[in-house]
């Protein structure tokens, strides 16, 4: 049964650093990569979060293109994941005790969800013309986006709203959280649309810091884990996947794709994405 989480909303506002950091060169060669594909997909399989377990969530479209689903990876087997009269579900994130989160389109709008124990709850900001939410701890606690005069990044926790915007950004996401409470997303002071400008973001203990690849165009952070290894996406003419542990940034590029995004690490380090080539997106697992 579907229900929606009444909870108000509140403001915060932190100072913005700027990160210094090493950078090594694109590891071309990896090995270690799993292919994800959820069987009699259209083409279009992504993997977007990874839990302690090693059970995985991400999204895909049926044969007929016409529906979006998400989907549940666990001890080999496949859960398709449909929020009851959605035509769009996509699972996001993860958490160790196997409750997930992501988004839903219906008739009346973008919402995000939160699947525990085998019940929705859906997950509006109150006000809010569009939810969708993206990363989910060990606590519940429960990051994600909303437009609303804007766009801006929430916190959910006990039932209690947080916006979280980047000072001088019109764009502000967030997509990650771990069990210390430190965020990652992105942000643009410039434009509202996806594309070049864009730069990733760490919010811990009420301050940001710019995560961005040096010599990108725009830099997006999707997931981070305990150890503080953040993980997400660059472009510098062609789309990569980074991994930024301990102040050095990595490139994460599957072997023969045109494209790689890195969405979700583990406390173990393996990392979940998506990856383009000839024969359509598929997602993948990198372990540690």
């Amino acid at each position: 049964m579907l229900v929606t989480r009444t909870s108000h909303l509140t403001t915060i506002g932190f100072s913005l650093l700027i990160a210094t950091c090493m950078v090594r060169s694109i590891r071309a060669d990896q090995t270690g990569f799993t292919t994800i594909d959820v069987p009699g997909n259209s083409g279009y399989t992504e993997a977007f979060g990874i839990n302690l377990n090693g059970d995985i969530v991400g999204g895909f479209g049926d044969p007929s293109n016409s529906i979006l689903h998400g989907f549940l990876l666990s001890k080999g087997a496949f859960t398709t994941i449909d929020v009851p009269g959605a035509y769009v579900t996509e699972a996001h994130g993860i958490g160790p005790k196997g409750d997930i989160v992501g988004f839903f389109a219906n008739v009346s709008g973008v919402h995000g969800f939160l699947l525990s124990k085998g019940s929705f709850t859906t997950i509006d900001v109150p006000g809010a013309s569009f939810t969708e939410a993206f990363g989910i701890d060990s606590e519940g606690n429960i990051v994600g986006y909303y437009i609303q005069g804007g766009v801006h990044g929430f916190l959910l926790s006990k039932g209690v709203f947080t916006a979280i915007d980047v000072p001088g950004a019109i764009f502000t996401a967030a997509f990650g959280i771990n069990l210390a409470g430190d965020i990652v997303g992105a942000f643009n002071a410039t434009v509202l649309s996806d594309g070049a400008g864009f730069h990733g973001f760490l919010l811990s203990k009420g301050s940001f810091t710019t995560v961005e690849v040096p010599g990108t165009s725009y830099t997006r952070a999707f997931g981070i884990n305990p150890q503080d290894d953040v993980v997400g996406q660059d472009s510098d003419g062609r789309v990569h996947g980074f991994l930024l542990s301990k102040g050095v940034y990595t490139s994460i590029d599957v072997p023969g794709s045109s494209s790689t995004e890195a969405f979700g690490t583990n406390p173990k380090g393996d990392i979940v994405g998506g990856y383009s080539n000839a024969t359509g997106v598929h997602g993948f697992l990198l372990e540690k």
